[in-house]
């Protein structure tokens, strides 16, 4: 069996499988008539922007052809290297660790740590980029997606970065497409609902399904049923060491 294979959905086209493959071929074909850079992406990843999609060739393709385009600029190199958002790490709002019960790699965002004030827009889109870059290093073999954990713990008005979120928002949305599994959104403060209704029109349908807000008295009971104790961080109960 294939990387991905179990994961594989009908969506209605009879035998799904080869069906959904052969639309990959053709999206493959589209794509390289007009940006042969195409070649470097594996089968997986045209399947992912087909996905996201529902299997339109036609909006799979424009989707594909932005995100190469992106690419190019975004990552002249590449890649996005630690010396490139030095001053982004250094600010801690992440942590990336463990896996949930489905075999996704954890990452852990605290919103709390992140002052719009003291960021640049364009720096911080870099280091989103690395950051989604880094945490699909972590995918195991037949894993392509991972989940997170968003905690709003100490979250006021200076945390508040609708520019920032939505920036984030659209590049996850429109150039990892398929890799979010679910997000857990815990300690959620009532004055951050405010921002989440200014943000939410930006968030695809699908997107929209997979952001999970988590009542106080459900967390602990919510995260131990999503993550093992031994894959959840001692802060929040669990066994494994940051």
């Amino acid at each position: 069996m294939e990387r991905g294979d179990e994961q594989v959905k009908h969506n209605g086209h009879g035998d799904g499988y080869a069906a959904e493959w052969k639309k990959v071929a053709e999206l493959r074909a589209v794509v390289e008539a007009q940006d042969p850079a195409v070649k470097e992406e594996d089968d997986f990843a045209l399947r992912r922007f087909l996905r996201a999609r529902d299997h339109n060739i036609c909006k799979a393709s424009a989707m594909l052809l932005k995100y190469l385009a992106w690419k190019r600029a975004a990552k002249p190199h590449g890649t996005i290297t630690d010396e490139e958002v030095s001053d982004e790490i250094a600010k801690d709002r992440v942590h990336m660790h463990g896996f949930d019960r489905l075999g996704r790699p954890m990452a852990y965002l605290y919103g709390a740590r992140h002052f719009p004030a003291r960021r640049d827009l364009d720096d911080f889109k870099r280091y989103v980029a690395y950051l989604l870059d880094k945490i699909c290093t972590r995918l195991p073999v037949g894993q392509e997606k991972f989940a997170a954990v968003i905690d709003l713990k100490g979250w006021g008005y200076a945390n508040c970065d609708i520019r920032g979120y939505v920036a984030a928002l659209e590049i996850m949305q429109n150039y990892y497409p398929e890799r979010l599994g679910r997000v857990l959104m815990i300690n959620v403060p009532y004055m951050f609902m405010a921002a989440w209704k200014i943000v939410y029109p930006f968030i695809d349908e699908k997107t929209k399904k997979k952001f999970v807000f988590v009542a106080n008295k459900d967390l602990d009971a919510t995260l131990r049923d999503a993550i093992d104790e031994s894959q959840l961080l001692e802060e929040y109960g669990g066994k494994l060491k940051p």
